[in-house]
């Protein structure tokens, strides 16, 4: 995610694990990793406060002991408008419509990467050194029109 957005010239702001609380839902949640994207603003200098500052842009989620999907709700009371989760599998690019999450074919946050490509990356990841896992993927955003 980070790779592709630097070479797309996109500003992504990782939030890491965060926790987001709000009391007024009555819910929270702290995803498997978190991104604010394209934004610029006070956050970036101070310490995050999920009761006044807004959702992530983007949440992505690591199925890997137990299944994201029941907190799927969750997300859109807080208003993510996106989430990429991984299965174990597979990954597939989730966007909030009318209150509800439908697979998309391509990420609202990065629109050149659908599910299959992201799920090509992170297999690639576990097999490349380090590296060069980060040059092929540098290269394939630079190719990109």
């Amino acid at each position: 995610m980070d790779e592709v957005a630097v070479e797309l010239g996109i500003n992504a702001y990782p939030l890491g694990s965060t926790t987001f609380k709000r009391e007024e839902l009555l819910k929270g949640f702290e995803p498997d990793s978190a991104f604010y994207i394209g934004r610029r603003s006070a956050l970036w200098d101070t310490e995050l406060d999920a009761a006044v500052d807004p959702a992530p842009d983007l949440v992505i989620e690591i199925d890997v002991s137990r299944s994201s999907l029941p907190r799927f709700p969750i997300f859109a009371a807080f208003g993510v408008p996106e989430v990429w989760r991984y299965d174990g599998t597979r990954v597939s690019l989730w966007r909030l419509e009318a209150g509800r999450y439908v697979e998309a074919e391509r990420s609202m946050a990065l629109p050149v990467v659908t599910g299959p490509l992201a799920t090509r990356f992170l297999e690639e990841s576990r097999t490349l050194p380090g590296p060069e896992w980060i040059r092929r993927v540098r290269e394939w955003a630079r190719s990109r029109p």
